[in-house]
């Protein structure tokens, strides 16, 4: 089965834990890092809410 790129569990809008989903990685530390790129470069918000509008919904697998 291969990987796409889609939201996941929403939190706010599911872009985190399908970021983690898709790298392998822990959608904590995906929500830490987005965290440090608002607080500290401001940009992180901006990539966010394009994220959450371009990424599509997860659906559930077809039987």
């Amino acid at each position: 089965m291969q990987k796409r790129l889609v939201k996941k569990e929403k939190k706010i809008f599911g872009v985190c834990s399908g970021l983690g989903y898709y790298f392998d990685m822990d959608p904590t530390l995906v929500r830490v890092i987005f965290l440090i790129a608002i607080l500290g470069f401001g940009t992180g918000l901006l990539l966010y809410l394009i994220l959450a509008v371009v990424m599509p919904e997860d659906t559930p697998p077809v039987n």
